[in-house]
């Protein structure tokens, strides 16, 4: 009775097989990187917002509106620079859209509190009323 050998026997010919754990690995560490690196890149306006500690909480589905005052008192909608009339359509426009819309302001420490109080009031002659003020955790 023959029997095959236990062991095969092994050719000199090159492995043909991709190895796959260095492409695993370089794509964990890309995943990281991101993983990492995407809630830096939230806002593309710098502002360095005031310090609060306050709940955060949104009671409305409706999506909402984002604006932004930088430091020099230009105001961003939707990261969007707007001013004069085009402001105050895209204000409309959104109040029209919902007019439960709120709008999300993100203000400069550095901006004066009268430029704040005139958006306001751009924002509430649209039909805008819900203003929420963002700021960050104090450290």
């Amino acid at each position: 009775m023959a029997f095959g050998r236990l062991q095969a026997k092994r050719s000199d010919a090159p492995m043909s097989d991709i190895n796959m754990t260095p492409l695993i690995d370089v794509m964990l560490v890309l995943l990281v990187i991101f993983i990492i690196t995407a809630p830096m890149m939230l806002s593309a306006v710098k502002v360095d917002l005031p310090k609060a500690d306050a709940a955060a909480r949104s009671q409305s589905n409706a999506q909402p509106l984002a604006v932004t005052i930088d430091q020099a008192g230009a105001v961003y909608v939707q990261e969007q620079h707007l001013q004069g009339d085009a402001l105050q359509q895209a204000l409309q426009q959104a109040a029209e859209r919902n007019p439960a819309t709120e709008v999300q302001l993100r203000a400069d420490t550095a901006v004066p509190y009268g430029r704040v109080v005139e958006f306001m009031a751009l924002a509430n002659a649209a039909g805008l009323s819900r203003i929420g003020f963002v700021t960050e955790k104090p450290r």
